[in-house]
């Protein structure tokens, strides 16, 4: 049974010594106690193996995540700069915020977007008078889910962008992962895009360049593992895991401290978001006023 991943560092730990730098790159290195691992997928061939698009996937391993707002900085900075290297140096960027905000562990697109400071309609004189001339223009939609809406977040997506024209869009996903250690401290920053629903086997219209006409940077935070992921992480051999019954390998299963890593998680991709978009202000400051507009 191939257990189903999100992340591209786990779909290569998966796949073995397979593959060459020919068909992709792999580096790892330590800062500031967060593991920054960098995988290119540069071939058709490592892309069919890994199951991912061709493109950049950037993995940050970080400690449990907390409330002590300097190692949410740290981290926030660091995720920062991954995002700030896959943007366009200006134009308006349009941050996306998926997933359904009623259910838990699927709240985190909605939830980061809330944070992040809409600026696009901050300009002018208003804007020279508070002394915001500086702020990069930024928008911000949460387009809901198809159950809730009858429209696929991507025609959505695809709506606002015709009538924002950015020159960039971030998009923020829950994710799934294939290792319980992982979840909620795990982020994982890509070029590649996103096609919402995957993680839990409910492919829907991707966000990507092609769909979308500009680049898309994806965001996750891993919530959620498959039922088998949790039999193998408990000791299963494979042909015990292969056993499961087929009701119970459709179980996705979640911490049960789910809301406070949805909430640290929230607040730490809202503030590197924050923090790549407007690098001259204060990440958390950003996130205050966004709370209050």
């Amino acid at each position: 049974m191939q257990l189903r991943t999100d992340l591209a560092l786990e779909a290569v730990a998966m796949a073995g010594e397979t593959l060459g730098d020919n068909d992709r790159t792999l580096s790892e290195h330590e800062e500031a106690g967060v593991t920054v691992t960098r995988l290119t997928v540069k071939s058709e061939r490592a892309a069919e193996v890994y199951d991912k698009p061709c493109g950049e996937y950037v993995t940050l391993s970080l400690p449990p995540l907390t409330d002590d707002e300097k190692k949410l900085l740290e981290a926030a900075t660091l995720a920062a700069a991954e995002i700030r290297r896959f943007l366009p140096q200006d134009g308006t960027v349009l941050t996306v915020g998926l997933g359904n905000r009623a259910i838990t562990p699927d709240a985190l697109g909605p939830r980061a977007a809330d944070m992040v400071l809409a600026t696009r309609h901050i300009r002018g004189e208003f804007a020279r008078s508070v002394g915001l001339s500086d702020l990069r223009p930024s928008a911000v939609v949460v387009p809901g889910v198809l159950g809730q809406t009858g429209t696929e977040s991507g025609e959505l997506v695809r709506g606002v962008c015709d009538v924002v024209q950015p020159a960039a869009v971030i998009a923020v996903d829950a994710l799934a992962a294939r290792s319980v250690a992982r979840l909620g401290c795990t982020v994982q920053v890509s070029d590649t895009g996103i096609a919402p629903g995957a993680g839990v086997g409910n492919h829907r219209l991707p966000l990507c360049a092609e769909t979308l006409g500009v680049p898309v940077i994806a965001v996750g935070v891993p919530t959620v593992v498959d039922a088998a992921t949790v039999a193998a992480d408990c000791g299963a051999d494979a042909e015990t895991v292969e056993r499961i019954a087929p009701a119970a390998r459709r179980l996705v299963v979640t911490p049960r401290e789910i809301d406070l890593l949805i909430g640290r998680a929230a607040r730490l991709v809202a503030a590197a978001i924050n923090a790549a978009l407007q690098p001259d202000y204060a990440p958390l400051e950003l996130i205050s006023l966004a709370l209050d507009s």
